[in-house]
């Protein structure tokens, strides 16, 4: 991964030496936008960060954590996301509530059709759940036992099951090797699903299952139950459509009868920072302030008053 990052960072560097911008519009977590911030801290360059100041209880936060540092403006999800990064250091000024992104694209009257979905991935089922179960970076060499547990449990289940396979991490392997033993007519797994068909899929699941943050997030906002597994999500906001249990096949396969006797919940939208209006309007609200385009480049520590 750490090859990765310095060509990361090579790519971005030449790309802002060429086109020079006047800032650095960064997003999550990832290696590619913690290359993207360092390239644009180093650079002297404004660096914007959306959606810093989350916990996720993995490395993630470390590399989050770090773009926020390297970072001068926060577009941040809700007041739980200033209070840590004020606790960081960071200019209560300089931190603005958005909501996520992604809840515009959630509520968007443009989504595809239920039919059209099911047509493109040719899905054969009406109830169904949602698999998504990446690896904990922190925990690799258990990755292989925790994957098996996992996927025995969804097929004790008897549910019918849309996989999405894991992401590049390290243990990934692992889990996809053990994920592709249980493909059957039951169980239909996609390398990737286009965001705004998962959208879809996600609306009319009957439950999702895993340790992606779509069960955190996205899941509550359309009533969907989730089974949050493990401790790649921990610290996070758990609203009451949420199931927390760890790896045990046992505790999982009682979850997902759990979350299957529940059915739908009312929208949850906790992480929309309380705010009515979308976010998109608040973001082009805060880049449109010239204030935004006046913030120094020259960082300053904000100490609290203890």
């Amino acid at each position: 991964m750490g090859a990765v990052l310095g060509n990361t960072i090579t790519f971005i560097s030449r790309l802002s030496d060429e086109i020079e911008p006047d800032m650095v519009m960064i997003h999550g977590d990832r290696l590619e936008a913690l290359a993207g911030a360092t390239v644009g801290a180093l650079s002297s360059r404004l660096v914007c960060h959306i959606e810093g100041g989350e916990l996720s209880g993995t490395v993630d936060d470390s590399i989050r954590h770090s773009i926020s540092k390297l970072s001068h403006i926060h577009l941040v999800a809700n007041e739980q996301a200033v209070t840590r990064l004020v606790q960081m250091g960071e200019k209560r000024k300089h931190i603005h509530i958005i909501g996520s992104p992604d809840l515009d694209v959630m509520a968007s009257s443009t989504l595809p059709s239920f039919r059209r979905v099911k047509e493109y991935y040719g899905l054969p089922y009406e109830n169904y759940g949602i698999s998504m179960f990446h690896p904990v970076t922190t925990e690799a060499h258990l990755m292989p036992q925790y994957a098996a547990q996992y996927f025995k449990a969804l097929e004790l289940s008897g549910q019918n099951i849309i996989s999405i396979y894991p992401n590049n991490d390290t243990g990934t392997e692992s889990i996809l090797q053990e994920l592709l033993k249980y493909q059957s007519d039951k169980f239909i797994a996609f390398p990737s699903i286009r965001f705004e068909y998962f959208l879809v899929l996600l609306k009319h699941a009957k439950f999702m299952v895993g340790n992606s943050s779509a069960g955190i997030r996205e899941a509550p906002l359309y009533g969907v139950p989730s089974i949050d597994v493990g401790t790649r999500q921990s610290n996070r906001h758990m609203g009451k459509s949420i199931i927390h249990t760890d790896y045990e096949t046992k505790n999982i396969f009682d979850a997902i009868q759990q979350a299957c006797s529940l059915g739908k919940f009312e929208a949850d939208d906790t992480f929309n920072g309380g705010d009515t209006r979308t976010s998109t309007e608040r973001f082009a609200e805060v880049i449109n302030n010239p204030e935004t385009w006046n913030v120094s480049a020259q960082k300053r520590f904000i100490d609290l008053n203890l």
